[in-house]
């Protein structure tokens, strides 16, 4: 089977795009951080970090003590956007980008005349040049080349940073048995155990399982059928379908950790999502709130964390979601310091298989909302907003989703 698929997946990409662009942060231990404040999570770590421990997730206050030295800088994702267009612009002097997966990852497809291992290589460095000349230095790449998408990526993992793996159908499925079960993408801890309780305890294992094996252990016969095919490379449908849930979320900074303002914050964050529902064409009937609490001070506070959900009739209009929510805010425990608030809208419905509501008061609502997007998308971010959220239309800015890149339309923002 030739090869197929040529995975990029950029190195620590937040923070190499800072020391990219602040030459002095270059060989030094860099974590990228989501809000100043001793609770938040390094979102992200430069090569130099990892080696003291540090990575996606670990806490500021435990990274601070594992490097004392440790460099932080606050995110500035609409930077990340602009540099993740640089690079697929120069991906693309090379080759086509066939499919954008997440902010640092994509994947090409190899033509008729590219599908040789000595070809496909060459074409690899050439866009690790590319990427150096026409993005910086600091931005580089692990690349992996197979005969799908699936093993592409797995083939880019093997080597970090600045790797270059190529997996041909000759290299399967030995070259896989060095990993572990869990350096597969889409295994996680509970799947790692349900293949754990079948008897699959390795990729060698999981490799020559039968479909109808593979099928029991993801309960279904069409996802069996899926991993035995990606497995072998064969590239098959990425199986997504329609949206589930849409969130937001925010670490509240310090100064805004009372409950006033958190108040205001997680209407904030009801406005983006109710927003982003409407762009996507989904209406919800489920809205969910999410709260985390300080309980004690110090830097390794204890923290509660509370949640709640109400169903609503399906709807997509900002009135609708904003009531809900207050509604639940109104339930929330008695508790001081909120540092975190969520919002989750979940039973999505697609608009198009909805039935508008025949009552005027939704249909005004509706109507409101949509004329809410097309004159912020007109005029500007904030143009047009309730007053719930006035003091506070800056908070909570866009975050990028390791899976998902915002578009900073002017009403999201």
């Amino acid at each position: 089977m030739a090869l197929r698929k040529l995975f990029i997946d950029m190195n620590a990409f937040f923070a190499s795009v800072e020391q990219q662009e602040n030459p002095r942060l270059r060989g030094r231990p860099v974590a990228v951080i989501p809000t100043d404040a001793p609770t938040t999570c390094c979102i992200a770590a430069s090569y130099e970090a990892k080696r003291y421990g540090i990575r996606t997730g670990t806490p500021v206050w435990q990274a601070r003590r594992l490097c004392p030295h440790l460099i932080l800088r606050i995110a500035d994702h609409r930077r990340y956007v602009t540099f993740h267009h640089r690079i697929l612009d120069a991906v693309e002097t090379v080759l086509p980008i066939e499919r954008v997966l997440s902010i640092d990852e994509m994947v090409c497809p190899l033509g008729t005349n590219e599908r040789e291992a000595e070809r496909a290589v060459a074409l690899a460095l050439a866009i690790k040049q590319a990427i150096r000349t026409r993005v910086g230095p600091c931005l580089t790449c692990s690349i992996g080349i197979a005969p799908n998408t699936f093993l592409a990526k797995v083939a880019a993992d093997m080597k970090k940073p600045d790797g270059l793996t190529v997996l041909t159908t000759g290299d399967l499925p030995e070259a896989l048995y060095r990993l572990q079960l869990d350096d597969l993408p889409g295994i996680g801890l509970r799947l790692k155990l349900r293949l754990h309780s079948y008897g699959i305890t390795s990729v060698r294992q999981l490799c020559t399982a039968s479909v109808t094996t593979l099928a029991a252990v993801w309960r279904s016969r069409k996802l069996g059928l899926r991993w035995y095919q990606m497995l072998r490379g064969i590239e098959v449908e990425d199986g997504q379908g329609p949206r589930r849930t849409l969130s937001h979320s925010h670490v509240l900074p310090p100064p805004l950790r009372n409950e006033a303002d958190a108040y205001a914050v997680l209407m904030r964050l009801a406005h983006k999502a109710a927003a982003r529902l409407r762009q996507e064409g989904y209406c919800t009937g489920c809205v969910g709130v999410s709260l985390a609490f300080l309980l004690s001070g110090g830097a390794r506070r204890s923290t509660q964390r509370w949640g709640a959900a109400c169903r609503i009739p399906l709807a997509d209009d900002t009135p609708a979601i904003l009531h809900a929510v207050a509604r639940l805010w109104h339930s929330r425990p008695p508790l001081p310091t909120p540092f975190y608030v969520g919002i989750v809208l979940s039973e999505l419905c697609p608009r198009r298989c909805t039935t508008p509501s025949l009552f005027d008061d939704d249909q005004r609502a509706a109507a409101l909302s949509y004329t809410l997007d097309a004159v912020n998308a007109r005029c500007g971010p904030h143009a047009l907003h309730f007053a719930t959220i006035h003091h506070h239309r800056q908070s909570a800015p866009p975050r990028i989703a390791f899976t998902q890149i915002p578009q900073f339309d002017p009403h999201l923002i």
